[in-house]
């Protein structure tokens, strides 16, 4: 439930995180309620989507309140450490399954949230870490990652990089940070930017014998025309290399209306590809989710009325398919050339064959799960147990069957 609320700004404060970050903020003043005590509180306004906790009450707001004494400190007596220990004793775990890290920036999205609850299911210890809150120490002898202020990670089994475009290189460093500290991922930093660059993606495939729409990239306006006839002319399609789920996508329908985008795109700086139209795809395209080798589910994804785009971010639909040998061989070469353990693999129909589009790195679970009914969150963690060679304890798995026998 969203609850809508008003207040007036009262001014603006120079907030700093417990990152080190300094924020403008605007400040509020509300009034806080807690049993039958009430006071005026000052709140700063952030975004945080990206934070671990939806609101925080700072030390301000309550110095004096019998609730706690921020100030204050061993109010009873000081513990031992000997007494802490015995204290706590009986909450020790022991680990049964593995340590694995989810490295994200929304732990709200449902595909981070499946794979959480798919790692959890199978016994292993799930933590989330947002990407621009993790830092890291380069040493040769004690190499390190440190999260929120100080928090030093310890061991870690494996790392899932669920990394968004706008993050790619800082999440990449932090990947790179794992590897070299003999931590195994899922998607290794090589392969995610590998698959973020679409041009040099394209290359790769091309190289491979893999057929793509034929494409076309040029930095000089000078180039224009050409550009636009080397592809067999308009209507085509002009990309963002750095685009992602649809965005930075657009149909030219014309000769003159491909001239104006490419020219302006150009004029921007903005790298872009531009690539032949495939009418007889009619606004659909096949999505492989390739997890391991294998192509373990896919399905046909189908532009919303008026559009081209066939992406479920920009309306459109999802059923299942039956792949052809041919697409599914297609989908897996292109995961091998880049050298993703899990991928979603985008092909067109076409009357030459399927021609392969682009490969995500970070595909996205809610629609495809919706669409086949298929775990495929479980698979993935399935395919990190494969690559550390981690067998489910006995117990687990009695555990598991007398649940599913109920």
């Amino acid at each position: 439930m969203v609850v809508r609320h008003e207040a007036p700004v009262r001014s603006k404060r120079e907030v700093r995180s417990s990152s080190g970050a300094v924020e403008s903020r605007y400040l509020i003043r509300e009034r806080l309620v807690l049993g039958d005590q009430s006071w005026e509180v000052d709140l700063t306004l952030a975004n945080r989507d990206a934070m671990g906790y939806r609101m925080l009450l700072g030390r301000e707001a309550m110095v004096g309140r019998i609730l706690v004494d921020p100030e204050g400190s061993h109010q009873l007596r000081e513990v031992s450490p000997e007494e802490s220990r015995a204290l706590y004793a009986h909450a020790v775990q022991h680990k049964s399954g593995l340590r694995i890290v989810l490295l994200a920036s929304n732990p709200d999205l449902y595909s981070n949230r499946r794979l959480i609850e798919a790692g959890e299911e199978r016994g292993h210890e799930m933590q989330f870490l947002n990407i621009r809150q993790c830092y890291i120490r380069l040493d040769a002898k004690n190499p390190e990652v440190h999260y929120r202020g100080g928090d030093v990670l310890g061991a870690v089994d494996a790392v899932i990089p669920r990394i968004r475009p706008s993050v790619t290189f800082y999440g990449c460093a932090v990947t790179r940070q794992f590897e070299s500290m003999g931590v195994e991922v899922l998607n290794s930093a090589q392969a995610i930017t590998a698959s973020r660059d679409k041009l040099y993606a394209s290359q790769e495939f091309v190289r491979s014998g893999l057929n793509s729409p034929i494409t076309g990239f040029a930095d000089s306006p000078h180039d224009t025309v050409d550009l636009i006839q080397m592809v067999g002319g308009a209507p085509l399609i002009v990309k963002l290399l750095e685009g992602a789920q649809g965005k930075g996508v657009v149909l030219a329908e014309t000769q003159k209306a491909a001239e104006s985008v490419i020219n302006a795109l150009q004029s921007l700086d903005a790298n872009l590809l531009v690539q032949e139209f495939i009418k007889e795809a009619s606004g659909s395209d096949l999505r492989c989710f390739v997890v391991g080798g294998k192509v373990v589910a896919a399905i046909e994804r189908r532009a919303a009325q008026g559009e081209y785009r066939a992406n479920l971010h920009q309306g459109g639909s999802a059923s299942m398919v039956q792949l052809e040998p041919e697409e599914k061989q297609m989908a897996v070469k292109a995961c091998k050339v880049l050298g993703l353990d899990v991928a979603g693999v985008d092909i067109l129909r076409s009357h030459r064959g399927p021609l392969l589009l682009e490969v995500n790195s970070s595909p996205g679970l809610e629609g495809i799960e919706a669409a086949t009914g298929k775990d495929l969150a479980g698979k993935m963690i399935q395919k990190l147990e494969r690559k550390l060679g981690w067998v489910r304890p006995l117990a687990q798995d009695a555990a598991a069957q007398t649940s599913a026998s109920r």
